[in-house]
C-alpha cells in the first residue's frame, strides 16, 4: 500500500443538462474548451514518495501520465514518434518546487484549435471568442480572440485582451507553433507531427449483447437499432 501509486481523476465538464452536474465556479459545459468543460481534479497517492497533502498549480494533461508512469517503472517511451505527454514525476515527488515540462498547452475541439495557455495566460479563438482583434501573427485574419488571467479569473468573466496585447501577441506565436505540429482545420494547416490513426488487424467485439441482461446498451455492441 506505501508503494502503489494510486490516482484518482475524472472525465472532463458536466452537460449540466438534468443529471445533476455542475461545474461552478468554472464557465462552459462539455464539449467546449472554457474551463468549466477541460479542467480536470488530479489526487495522486504514494505515501514512499508524494508529501501527504502537498498541492501544485503548474499545468499538466492527462497525456502526461504515459511518459510519467513509463519514467517512474523504467521503462523507454517511443522516439520514433512526437508524445504529447511529458514527464510529470518531479511536480508529483517535489510539489512546491517541481515546474511543469510545458511551456503551454493547446486546447482543441476535434481538428480545430481554440485556444492555447501559458501560465496563468488563455487565449481563446474561433468561435470561442466574442470580438475580433486584428492579425497579430500567429492566427488568421480577424481571428476572434479573448484572453483570460486564470489566476485572478477562474471564471473566465473579464476578457482582457485590449489590456496587454503584448501577451496576445505571444501566446498568438506560440498557437502557431501548435498548428503547424498539431494542424489546424481552420487554417488548413495539416499538421506534420500527426500520426496515422491505429487499427487493429483482427478485431474482435469487446462485449457480447444478451438481451436479458438489464444494462446500459452501448454503441459497440450494435444491438441499439
Amino acid at each position: 500500500a506505501d508503494n502503489t501509486i494510486v490516482i484518482f481523476t475524472s472525465d472532463n465538464g458536466s452537460r449540466c443538462n438534468d443529471e445533476g452536474g455542475s461545474n461552478a465556479p468554472l464557465r462552459g459545459t462539455k464539449h467546449t474548451n472554457w474551463e468549466g468543460g477541460v479542467r480536470l481534479p488530479c489526487l495522486v497517492r504514494w505515501p514512499a514518495q508524494i508529501p501527504a497533502g502537498s498541492v501544485s498549480s503548474e499545468m499538466t494533461w492527462s497525456p502526461d501520465f504515459l511518459p510519467t508512469f513509463a519514467k517512474l517503472a523504467g521503462a523507454q517511451v517511443p522516439t520514433d514518434r512526437v508524445l504529447d505527454g511529458k514527464d510529470v514525476s518531479e511536480l508529483w515527488t517535489n510539489p512546491t518546487t517541481g515546474q511543469s515540462p510545458h511551456e503551454a498547452l493547446p486546447y482543441y475541439h476535434l481538428g480545430r484549435l481554440e485556444a492555447v495557455r501559458q501560465g496563468p495566460w488563455k487565449l481563446l479563438f474561433s468561435h470561442m471568442g466574442s470580438r475580433v482583434m486584428p492579425h497579430q501573427g500567429g492566427g488568421p485574419e480577424g481571428d476572434l480572440v479573448d484572453l483570460y488571467n486564470l489566476d485572478q479569473d477562474l471564471s473566465e468573466t473579464t476578457n482582457v485582451a485590449e489590456q496587454h496585447p503584448e501577451i496576445v501577441e505571444r501566446l498568438q506565436t506560440i498557437a502557431q507553433g501548435f498548428r503547424e505540429s498539431l494542424g489546424d482545420e481552420v487554417t488548413g494547416t495539416p499538421g506534420r507531427d500527426l500520426r496515422p490513426v491505429g487499427e487493429v488487424t483482427d478485431p474482435k467485439p469487446l462485449t457480447t449483447y444478451d438481451p436479458s441482461h438489464p444494462y446500459m446498451i452501448a454503441e459497440y455492441d450494435g444491438a441499439s437499432g
